[in-house]
């Protein structure tokens, strides 16, 4: 019962009485990205944009964002919960509402929006609920949390599309990636910052379906 009460926890998220109070002061981070070494937090270059993609454990969706050309700078954190601060471990214990999300910086007149859209649908298993693959728990949901009007827009069209690529490849799952514009990001420890490019052979948990996202790129 013990075992059954800890994992409905972990894949239900919790109320506002029962959320880890966190604390006030933000936790220490990089100050630039280990990759490109771009300053972590800013300040970004005015003509730049901000998105935001859960796409499970956030080590390897950095990773797929830093690459593409037109990125300016990533960084992962803690989004769209409840506990103001959220270290690494009191995340996992789905008693702070956050899921795991890669900040992207990004250059529009390089690499569009719906570009990146279609890479955070086509990398990962956008149908999984509370999940990717083994990794089970409210962090590791699949979101998307926008920055502007256009973007939710965008967003929502793109889920759409892939719902019906889905569809159309015999898939019945249906997506439930959340969209939502951003709420405060928090950085993760600094530890975790590009962590694939500190440890080559760490763990990465994508997984596509395999199926093409029909969007513009």
């Amino acid at each position: 019962m013990f075992l059954i009460d800890m994992f409905n926890k972990k894949t239900v998220m919790p109320s506002a009485d029962a959320a880890l109070p966190g604390r006030a002061e933000a936790l220490p981070t990089a100050e630039h990205h280990f990759v490109n070494g771009n300053p972590l937090q800013g300040p970004y270059p005015d003509h730049l944009h901000v998105a935001y993609f859960g796409m499970g454990c956030f080590w390897g969706a950095e990773r797929l964002f830093w690459r593409l050309p037109g990125v300016w700078v990533t960084a992962v954190g803690y989004q769209g919960g409840l506990t103001p601060n959220p270290t690494y471990h009191e995340t996992t214990t789905g008693l702070t509402g956050h899921a795991e999300i890669v900040k992207v910086v990004f250059d529009p007149a390089i690499i569009s929006y719906e570009t990146l859209l279609k890479t955070f649908f086509e990398e990962h298993d956008p149908t999984q609920g509370m999940r990717q693959g083994n990794d089970i728990g409210t962090t590791y949901r699949s979101a998307i949390y926008t920055t502007t009007a256009d973007q939710l827009e965008k967003a929502e069209a793109a889920r759409a599309a892939f719902q019906a690529a889905l569809k159309a490849a015999g898939r019945t799952s249906v997506i439930t990636t959340e969209i939502a514009p951003a709420d405060v990001f928090y950085y993760a420890e600094d530890y975790h910052q590009q962590y694939l490019a500190k440890n080559p052979a760490g763990y990465c948990g994508l997984r596509g379906t395999g199926v093409s996202c029909p969007i513009g790129g």
